[in-house]
């Protein structure tokens, strides 16, 4: 990568290089590389799927079991184009099989669209000829998903459906009374309840639309634009570098949805910044990781999860982003004062000067921020999120025509049509394998089964249950995509939650949060692993501190769930103020308590007590912040007297 009017050289990786390293550690982007007839087949069919979306938004809207096939074939037919049945296998051919298995792929979900009438009439009533074609579509789903997202999900799925037919023959609250294998394929494919429920519901209206605005914003240099913004910034301050990272990977979110590409994208430069600055490698890397991770949790733009969220609980999205404002704040301040401190600890400075990039220059293309504020314009003021991603994306395209550098031409919209449509396909095939394992949900009440059970398991108690649910998330997505796994978590875990009083918002919020840093959570944190292979650090090393950098993120969901005035739940702008205030007060004597400096070097003791000072002010309540804030400040002056007593020392030395 280069950064445009600086002397600061990021040629540290060349694009095949990041597009191998991406493919290691994100299923999603190990897709096969045509040259040929076969490269522009690809291209054509992928800018297709994108046009047939803005059609059906803009000029008609087709019924979901129409809209939502179509859907579905597109992303079953380029998914077993693009990806091949083995990452080890030659990734520039596809043989006459593969080709025959994307057309089966394509052509049996249009079977709804051929016959709509008739499915719609006969439902619960299905024909010989309706059962195969099903069938064999959950199998596709099922190859799909392993495909793109992982064999995890897949086998996830199997063992749900093979539950909904083994039901009578389960111990305990699982037994149930069985399905045959005619209801369980009707169900699962030509229902709203399965395969073509909600989850791929979302990801054929919001979750497509948001990516393209994602697309168009890359194709206009916005992706640099905030490397380029985040070193005028934060490049001179203390440990420049790092929190270069934490600005830039924030800004990122809003263009990726994927942890491992925002790494990849974003700490080609930082981590070797952070590196030549005198930052460890695993703390480089872990800076790199747990920014990035973050960006799925920053508004006003998060991760698709968030979608389905709003779809989930009949909420606008702008209700959903605004909760997950104070907790996205909360995150990267404790990322952003860990590495300040850590900078203060090992005596580090900022970047010079002449290793910035212009500051006029930047300023000149603070212009390309504009779409973003159009979509948080519109969505705030009650446009469908739909509607206000096509006015983002058109606004791309007007904002990209004000300088000659940042102007699409006619083949860079249909490259962003085809990088847009591509990225969908992960959702695609996370959202329509998950369908399978909500519909295994509806048909067996097996959702209520497991959250009475997690509740007994928990005896009752509200931490326990949290803790469980936050075991759950982080085991899931070690194998599954956040997407899909807020989708499990919500279906079983956050009806427990529910159960107990804990706000509905709060306990999707929950769920949702720790399937995200699931990416960064030891033993497998693929973010994390691709920032060591970035840093050549060590994996595990790098993992753990990322987790630690990213201690909000395992603190928050607790706190708001306690108390919901964190995510603005019932409370007024001065109590909400005044949280926030706290709350940032507190992550700096959290920060303080892991690095282990403040004004000065902490001991053990020391930083236990700034810790534990930090956590009372981070918890929304009176009683809790006073104490908090007490603590904090006997530490922090603490820490300004041994500080003066050591250059004293130092001094007479």
């Amino acid at each position: 990568m280069r950064l445009e009017g600086t002397r600061l050289s990021t040629q540290n990786m060349s694009q095949q290089e990041m597009d191998q390293l991406i493919a290691q550690y994100d299923k999603e982007s190990a897709v096969r590389n045509y040259i040929g007839p076969m490269k522009w087949i690809t291209f054509c069919l992928l800018v297709l799927f994108t046009v047939y979306q803005l059609v059906s938004t803009i000029f008609y809207a087709l019924p979901p079991q129409i809209h939502r096939p179509i859907h579905l074939a597109f992303g079953l037919g380029l998914i077993f184009l693009l990806y091949p049945l083995s990452t080890k296998r030659n990734n520039h051919k596809i043989g006459i099989f593969g080709i025959l298995l994307a057309v089966i792929a394509f052509v049996l979900p249009l079977y709804w669209v051929y016959d709509y009438e008739g499915l719609v009439v006969r439902t619960g009533n299905f024909t010989t000829l309706d059962l195969v074609i099903g069938g064999i579509a959950i199998v596709l789903v099922l190859e799909a998903a392993r495909r793109v997202v992982g064999l995890p999900i897949a086998i996830i799925a199997s063992l749900f459906l093979l539950y909904t037919y083994f039901g009578p023959y389960m111990p305990g609250f699982l037994e149930h009374r069985g399905n045959d294998v005619d209801r369980i394929v009707g169900h699962s494919f030509f229902t709203l309840e399965g395969i073509l429920g909600t989850p791929l519901g979302v990801s054929s209206t919001f979750i497509f639309l948001f990516i393209l605005f994602g697309a168009f914003l890359e194709k206009t240099g916005v992706g640099q634009y905030f490397n380029d913004l985040a070193l005028v910034v934060a490049g001179r301050r203390i440990g420049g570098p790092a929190k270069v990272a934490v600005f830039s990977s924030a800004l990122q979110g809003t263009i990726s949805g994927s942890s491992v590409a925002n790494v990849v994208t974003s700490g080609s430069f930082t981590i070797p910044m952070m590196k030549r600055l005198g930052y460890r490698s695993e703390f480089a890397g872990a800076v790199e990781a747990a920014s990035s991770t973050g960006g799925q949790i920053m508004p006003p733009i998060m991760g698709a999860a968030a979608f389905l969220m709003s779809e989930f609980l009949n909420k606008p999205y702008f209700e959903i982003a605004k909760a997950a404002a104070l907790p996205a704040i909360l995150y990267f301040t404790g990322v952003w004062i860990m590495t300040h401190l850590e900078a203060k600890r090992l005596g580090l400075r900022g970047l010079k000067k002449e290793e910035l990039p212009d500051k006029k220059e930047v300023l000149k293309r603070i212009y390309l921020l504009l779409p973003i504020f159009v979509i948080i314009f519109t969505l705030m003021s009650g446009v469908s999120p739909e509607m206000s991603a096509i006015i983002g994306i058109a606004s791309t395209v007007v904002v990209g025509a004000f300088r000659k550098e940042t102007r699409m031409s006619i083949s860079d919209i249909l490259e962003a049509f085809a990088s847009g449509a591509r990225t969908a396909l992960g959702v695609v095939a996370a959202t329509a394998c998950a369908g399978i394992i909500v519909g295994t949900v509806t048909l067996t009440g097996i959702g209520l089964k497991l959250a009475n059970g997690l509740i007994d398991m928990a005896g009752g108690i509200l931490f326990l249950t949290l803790f469980f649910t936050m075991i759950a998330s982080l085991i899931l997505g070690m194998g599954t995509p956040t997407t899909a796994n807020y989708i499990i978590t919500s279906t079983i875990a956050a009806p427990a939650l529910i159960q107990m009083g804990v706000p509905d918002l709060a306990a999707h919020m929950f769920t949702f949060y720790f399937g995200i840093v699931a990416d960064i959570t030891p033993p497998v944190a693929l973010a994390a692993f691709a920032a060591a292979g970035l840093a050549k650090s060590k994996p595990m090393q790098t993992g753990v501190q990322s987790t630690k950098l990213a201690i909000a993120a395992f603190m928050a969901p607790y706190i708001f769930v306690v108390s919901p005035q964190l995510l603005l739940i019932d409370t007024t702008f001065m109590e909400s103020l005044w949280v926030m205030i706290t709350s940032v007060l507190g992550m700096i004597g959290v920060g303080a308590g892991i690095i282990g400096f403040w004004m000065s070097k902490l001991n053990p003791l020391e930083r236990i007590l700034a810790a534990a000072g930090g956590i009372l002010a981070v918890i929304p309540g009176l009683t809790t912040d006073i104490a908090g804030l007490v603590l904090l400040a006997a530490v922090f002056a603490y820490s300004i007297y041994k500080g003066r007593k050591e250059k004293q020392v130092t001094a007479s030395a």
